[in-house]
């Protein structure tokens, strides 16, 4: 597991775009998915092993939640710490996610500030993170 190795999984490039700008600087290196399938297909054809991924839910060919039952489902990712980041906000879902094996949940709109907390509680930061560059954006 690279637990320096973050996946952002959105098709909206804008926001895939946001949360890379909130990772670099917390010492993340970072590869874009525009879905589930394609996070996957990534993972598979360059045996990458990220130690966290942060996965927006509705997304074309394999939604957020496809990907986090597909995940843990692989022996050797069952420790990639997945954190959705979706506009979806009915309590069901949210249940659904960190049932299916979700460790954590942001709704959007979220701040740079959100993310850090929830990656700093995961326990995930591969350094002491300053939000000076982060939140600049």
């Amino acid at each position: 597991m690279d637990t320096k190795l973050a996946m952002v999984i959105d098709d909206s490039r804008a926001m895939r775009g946001i949360l890379k700008r909130i990772l670099l600087p917390l010492g993340f290196e970072v590869r874009e998915a525009t879905n589930g399938k394609d996070a996957l297909d990534q993972i598979w054809d360059h045996d990458l092993q990220p130690g966290l991924a942060l996965i927006d839910w509705n997304m074309p060919e394999m939604n957020g939640l496809e990907f986090v039952m597909a995940v843990r489902k692989q022996k050797h990712l069952r420790q990639m710490t997945l954190m959705m980041v979706t506009t979806e906000s009915e309590h069901g879902q949210i249940v659904r996610a960190l049932a299916a094996g979700a460790h954590e949940y942001v709704i959007k709109p979220f701040t740079a500030e959100a993310i850090v907390d929830k990656l700093s509680y995961l326990g995930v930061l591969p350094q002491i993170p300053t939000l000076e560059g982060a939140s600049n954006g």
